[in-house]
Order: C-alpha cells, then sequence, then structure tokens
C-alpha cells in the first residue's frame, strides 16, 4: 500500500473529517435509508462503517507496536490465527455496522469521527522513528486494504483507503466530490 509521511498523514485525517461533516449534513433522511452501490448497507450504515475503520486504526497501532518488539513468528501465527477466523469476523463486521449506525449517526456520527481523529492526531505527534518502523503481520483475509506485514505509517493510512473505497459506494444525491 505505501505510507505517506506524518504530515501527509495529519492533512488526509483532517480532509476526512470535512468530508464526512458535509456528507452527513448534506444527506436526507431519504438517502440515508438507500442501498449502497455493491453491498447489502445503506448508506447510513456505510457512513458508520467508514467511521468505524478509523476506531479500528486505534486499536491496531498499539498491536503494531507490541508485536513489532516481539520475533516476527509472533505476529504472524496471530495473523494466522485471525485469517483462519475470516468467516465469522466478516458477519461480526457487517452485523456491527448495521447496529452501529442505529447508535451513531447524524452529530453523534461526526463527533465520534472528531473524537477518533483527534486521538489519532496525538498518537501520530508522539510517535518516534523507531516506533513508526515497527512492523506485524496482518490477517489479509480480514480486509482487501491490508497487506501481509504493515508499519504504523501504513496502519494510519489504511483508515483513508478503506473510507475513500467505501466513499465511492455511498449513493448519497447530494454528495460533494471526495477530498483530494
Amino acid at each position: 500500500m505505501g505510507a505517506p509521511d506524518t504530515r501527509a498523514i495529519h492533512a488526509e485525517l483532517e480532509r476526512v473529517r470535512a468530508d464526512l461533516r458535509g456528507l452527513v449534513r448534506n444527506a436526507t433522511t431519504a438517502e440515508l435509508r438507500l442501498r449502497t452501490a455493491g453491498t447489502r448497507w445503506t448508506n447510513q450504515q456505510m457512513l458508520f462503517h467508514m467511521v468505524f475503520g478509523y476506531m479500528v486504526v486505534l486499536r491496531l497501532l498499539p498491536l503494531v507496536h507490541t508485536f513489532g518488539r516481539l520475533p516476527e513468528a509472533y505476529s504472524r501465527a496471530f495473523a494466522a490465527t485471525l485469517n483462519a477466523a475470516a468467516r465469522p469476523f466478516h458477519a461480526v463486521n457487517y452485523l456491527g455496522s448495521c447496529g452501529g449506525a442505529l447508535v451513531f449517526h447524524g452529530p453523534r456520527l461526526t463527533r465520534q469521527l472528531d473524537r477518533t481523529l483527534d486521538r489519532l492526531h496525538q498518537r501520530l505527534a508522539a510517535e518516534t522513528a523507531a516506533s513508526m518502523a515497527r512492523h506485524m503481520h496482518f490477517p489479509v483475509r480480514w480486509d482487501p486494504f491490508f497487506d501481509d506485514s504493515m508499519t504504523p505509517p501504513e496502519v494510519y493510512h489504511y483508515a483513508t483507503v478503506h473510507y475513500a473505497f467505501h466513499r465511492a459506494q455511498l449513493t448519497l444525491g447530494a454528495a460533494t466530490p471526495p477530498p483530494q
């Protein structure tokens, strides 16, 4: 996947913040209930799923830092175990976004993204050259945007790639063009 430098990651996070606010602000109730293109989710469920990608990154980063200090065999085994559980993961991922959208929508969804992005900015600012060089193996069967081995910069960037992919599946009529 390749990863941008920290300034670029900070800028990506802010583009996403502005983009999601615009999407939520401009979406009608009827549009939020429409199915997305190519998924079983509604636009509302997809918006939550897009934010959830950033929430997941908050949980992935400590794993990368921990496994990055251990022998590589540990993260390889961890990823293999998670890959073996890909089928139930996909069901939980789908249902989790269905349920999450019931709780996090409208201003509450944007506030959740704001809190999450603020924490990611703080974590990113505290990273060192050594911490950014760590890596761990990932369960590539869980997400097409996971690489076999990823560093923290790649994990931060992963959420934005995930967001952009799913943003293209939204069927919101008043959606603004995606951020550049």
